[in-house]
């Protein structure tokens, strides 16, 4: 394919402010971006590796670079077939696979002439409405995050360490919408974990977060089995196989499409946690919106939202999906809707 060209380059995303969860704190992430363009149409990808499975940038551009003469001499428009290819050139790089997946849906819809929700067969009148996520911080810093989410209707609040009682009681100090209540693995003794459910029951929390590490699996089953509030998976879950282990210990489960390789996988495992009466939500990292506008198409089909990852960064280089009132408002554009800015374009 002659007139093709791919290329992939780091990118810093500068936050606005220092994240912190139970796992660290950082206030930034090298995420990596891809367009590839073919036939005077380019599609836009990216990637935000997840160092928990071994990702970093680096390792995520080598998993590209190495793919890219797969992709150059590829039909596009067999957009399965293409990705199925890129799927197994090799384990891991989870992030990767999902920056190549966006970025050839983003060029198979344009091509088409078509939002990437018009290819699902998707409403968007029925998007999501995404939580705001505040961080792990000082009760004052946390006061003031909680006042800037004020147009947000509910709230994610990071909690797994000695001072959640302080994170939470700050949240409520301020305001009494309904929480989720993400630990991301932070309580490892069962005990402890039905202690914190017993006592987050009493703050209009609507479902806790990956409560305990990944691996236990029998605790959580436990856990869930004393419990009122619904328990979500995030980091026991990264693609369609690992669900079916995940029904007795679970209620929901949160799908990031840096975990499961791209949109195309994670539409798989929407329809197989609905097979199991599972709840579905639909996450992210620190993104740009990319690939926030990428996974916001398939907001219609969500019970849950977490959408957010683009509004905590101070150098987006994209214009996508926005948000009024907390409600994804998906952009009228052929693709997944994702332009560069002003920004972009003089970087």
């Amino acid at each position: 394919m002659t007139n093709t060209r791919i290329h992939v380059e780091k990118k810093r995303l500068q936050l606005k402010q220092t994240w912190t969860i139970a796992r660290g704190s950082s206030d930034y992430r090298d995420n990596i971006f891809v367009t590839i363009e073919r036939d005077g149409i380019t599609g836009y990808g990216e990637g935000a590796p997840i160092p928990r499975y071994g990702e970093s940038a680096d390792t995520a551009v080598q998993f590209i670079e190495n793919a890219i003469p797969l992709l150059e001499s590829s039909d596009w428009r067999h957009l399965v077939d293409v990705n199925g290819a890129v799927q197994i050139l090799g384990r891991g790089n989870q992030s990767a696979k999902a920056a190549i997946d966006i970025a050839l849906l983003d060029w198979f819809c344009k091509a088409h002439e078509m939002p990437l929700y018009r290819y699902f067969g998707l409403d968007p009148e029925k998007s999501a409405t995404t939580f705001y996520s505040i961080g792990i911080d000082t009760p004052e810093k946390i006061q003031e995050k909680v006042r800037l989410a004020q147009d947000f209707p509910i709230l994610k609040v990071k909690a797994g360490l000695a001072s959640d009682e302080d994170v939470l009681g700050a949240v409520r100090s301020v305001t009494d919408k309904p929480l989720c209540v993400d630990a991301n693995e932070g309580w490892r003794d069962k005990h402890e974990a039905l202690a914190k459910l017993k006592w987050l029951e009493t703050l209009n929390v609507v479902f806790v977060e990956q409560p305990m590490p990944a691996d236990m699996l029998d605790d959580l089953a436990w856990l869930r089995a004393r419990t009122g509030i619904p328990i979500f998976a995030d980091e026991s879950v990264m693609k369609t196989a690992d669900i079916p282990a995940l029904a007795e210990a679970f209620d929901g489960i949160n799908i990031k499409l840096m975990k499961s390789g791209g949109i195309l996988e994670a539409m798989r495992m929407i329809w197989m946690a609905r097979s199991m009466g599972m709840k579905v939500m639909l996450g992210c990292m620190i993104e740009s919106s990319i690939a926030i506008s990428a996974a916001a198409q398939l907001s219609p089909l969500l019970d849950y939202a977490d959408l957010d990852g683009n509004l905590l960064i101070a150098n987006d280089g994209f214009d996508g999906v926005t948000v009024e009132q907390g409600k994804l408002i998906l952009p009228d554009r052929f693709g997944i809707g994702a332009t560069p800015n002003m920004t972009e374009r003089e970087s």
